[in-house]
């Protein structure tokens, strides 16, 4: 009787197997269709900054010499961004994971996944109203005391709308993502091997060092370059915070720009060629993106053999 009914059921077994497997198939399909069109569309649309003359592009010395500045400004904001997101948002996980108390893991859990659902804009309205003229006066110290450092060279931003706002704003913005992910991570964790650890005579923080940090290096290096990728297009909290001007080493002064930002400040006045320069612009941070994770990949696949738990 079973013998039978198992008979009965494998055609249909095998059916929704095959629907299934044909439908993940169509969204993998989709997804790089979708990619391809959008790589398309921006080549295609920013061929006319290829064969225009230099002096006509914006700054009158080419398409190179419009995208880098802008092109560093993107990096520079985004490295400020990571840089202070990434242990901070490691720290946040491992304690909701590991230390806090469950009704306290819970809440702090809800509190970042509350963080993630604010809109960008309001990061910037809370940048540009809070955070960057108490930061002013910060800047004001750096540049008298270690303005000899070329990245806090005075003279220091009066209103406090730097590059190193844009970065610290970014930071807040893309630490929900980062602390998400690795606490999901660590949680994943094998229990046995965090108690054979701990059996071993390990204190809670060597564990985490042996056990649980291996185990999570690949989460926490995707979770890393997706809130990289936050960064980089991220487009209204840098343009409400960030005064744009000209390129300078300095983080504490007004100047810099983003690629994303100069986008949207210029996109609604834009056409012909002014228009093709920034689809331009859009290209070249569609690159980067693409090269970021290329990148975070190939660093996964170097470790994807070796987690440190096996």
């Amino acid at each position: 009787m079973s013998t039978t009914t198992l008979t009965r059921s494998d055609p249909a077994g095998r059916s929704g197997d095959r629907v299934f497997s044909a439908a993940a198939l169509g969204a993998g399909v989709l997804i790089l269709a979708v990619l391809f069109g959008v790589a398309l569309f921006l080549i295609l649309q920013a061929l006319p900054v290829a064969g225009a003359d230099p002096a006509e592009i914006t700054g009158g010395e080419g398409f190179a010499a419009y995208i880098f500045p802008i092109v560093v400004g993107t990096v520079i904001a985004a490295a400020i961004a990571l840089l202070l997101a990434t242990p901070l948002g490691i720290g946040v996980a491992l304690f909701i994971s590991h230390y806090a108390p469950r009704r306290l893991a819970m809440t702090f859990g809800y509190v970042v996944d509350l963080l993630a659902a604010i809109p960008s804009v309001v990061y910037g309205a809370w940048g540009y109203a809070v955070l960057a003229p108490r930061l002013a006066t910060g800047y004001g110290w750096l540049a008298e005391n270690l303005g000899w450092i070329p990245i806090f060279a005075g003279p220091a931003s009066q209103t406090g709308k730097t590059i190193l706002t844009a970065g610290i704003v970014l930071a807040v913005m893309v630490l929900p993502i980062i602390t998400s992910l690795s606490r999901e991570i660590f949680l994943q964790t094998p229990t046995l091997h965090e108690e054979a650890a701990l059996a071993m005579g390990a204190t809670r923080l060597e564990m985490i060092r042996m056990a649980v940090l291996p185990f999570a290096r690949n989460g926490i290096i995707s979770a890393a370059m997706l809130g990289l990728g936050r960064a980089l297009g991220e487009t209204m909290a840098v343009a409400l915070v960030l005064s744009g001007g000209a390129l300078t080493a300095s983080l504490i002064q007004s100047g810099n720009q983003t690629i994303a930002a100069e986008i949207a400040l210029n996109f609604p006045e834009a056409f012909g060629l002014r228009l093709s320069e920034l689809i331009a612009a859009g290209l070249v941070l569609f690159v980067i993106t693409l090269v970021v994770n290329i990148i975070a990949r190939w660093i996964i696949g170097r470790h994807k053999e070796f987690s440190g738990a096996n």
